[in-house]
């Protein structure tokens, strides 16, 4: 009766106890993305799951916003956690330029490099039933041609590669579900299409080719010399990324890279810990979205993604610790690692 009594006594105590222990603090990441439709939205989601699953004290809110341009402003405005930042984005913010022109007097806080995710490659669709006189970028000057929403980096990249041949098109805002019928009533001449880790496409594009009949318009070798002279360089994805048949047997793309950032409110060891999981966890990322395909060399990855932006935007400290335990830190990047 003695021992039944102590045990009662003891399971109180326990009760007790787990009463007046406060339940783990959990903080919240607006995490900000591209539009719904988008392969970073998509991507935000996915990666979203695996990181709530795997720091309970976290929890990833996905906040699609008009472009991944925005959400870095959004940011860099105090009004979000976390951003979907590209080295063409950093580009601009550093020097003043294009979409961060004039941005400076409304920054709170400076952007840094804490997550490479993958690479975005862009160029250029036409109809099928044009590609015997649209047979070069150049081709597309005075055509009118959706490059992708005003905000975005996508939309950045194509318009500077076009730019470098010398294509002087007409611009179009559409909205993306439109593009693809927009093109086969003859009024769109060209679209934007593009892939994440050279693997896969948005869902926009995919559904596009289920309005119309687009190609790849692929730059010509003397437009590749172009490009390469501007900076750019030139990839070739298989037309399986597409999931379609495209008119040839790859696309020639230009490719940049993209990742899912955090500031410096997310303390070192926490970021340290998210790139770990993130690490354990790519089959089943690249399970949820092939865009994670790449990161099953996370290292290459992370080392790939730093050099892009090492001279436009710090380095969190917390990758900056996992990427020198990998052994992929350059120790002349040091003083390139955000100060608390």
């Amino acid at each position: 009766m003695h021992q039944l009594n102590r045990s009662i006594a003891a399971l109180s105590i326990m009760f007790a106890t787990s009463l007046a222990t406060p339940a783990m603090a959990q903080t919240d990441i607006t995490w900000g993305t591209s539009a719904v439709g988008s392969s970073g939205h998509r991507a935000l989601v996915n990666l979203s799951t695996v990181l709530n699953k795997e720091m309970k004290d976290y929890q990833v809110t996905v906040q699609p916003m008009p472009g991944a341009i925005v959400s870095v402003k959004s940011y860099a405005a105090g009004k979000t956690l976390g951003y979907y930042g590209a080295d063409i984005a950093f580009f601009e913010l550093a020097n003043g330029t294009n979409r961060f022109k004039g941005f400076k007097d409304q920054m709170k806080r400076q952007p840094v490099q804490s997550f490479w995710a993958f690479t975005v490659e862009v160029g250029a669709a036409i109809h099928e039933r044009d590609k015997d006189k649209i047979k070069s970028w150049s081709d597309l000057t005075d055509k009118q041609v959706f490059s992708g929403p005003l905000p975005w980096d996508t939309r950045a990249q194509l318009e500077r590669g076009l730019a470098a041949v010398g294509t002087k098109h007409k611009y179009i805002e559409v909205d993306l579900s439109t593009a693809g019928s927009l093109m086969e009533s003859g009024r769109l001449d060209g679209f934007i299409i593009y892939t994440n880790a050279e693997a896969t496409t948005a869902p926009w594009i995919t559904e596009a080719g289920l309005a119309t009949n687009w190609v790849a318009l692929n730059p010509t070798k003397e437009e590749e010399a172009k490009l390469k002279q501007a900076g750019l360089a030139v990839v070739d994805v298989p037309a399986s990324a597409f999931k379609r048949d495209i008119g040839s047997p790859s696309a020639k793309l230009l490719p940049f890279y993209y990742g899912f950032h955090v500031g410096m409110e997310i303390p070192e060891a926490d970021v340290y810990r998210m790139l770990n999981i993130i690490e354990k966890n790519v089959d089943e990322l690249v399970k949820l979205d092939k865009a994670f395909a790449q990161l099953k060399d996370m290292k290459g990855m992370q080392r790939r993604g730093v050099e892009s932006s090492i001279d436009l935007v710090p380095v969190h400290p917390g990758l900056a610790k996992w990427m020198k335990e990998k052994g992929v830190w350059d120790a002349k990047w040091d003083s390139r690692i955000a100060k608390p």
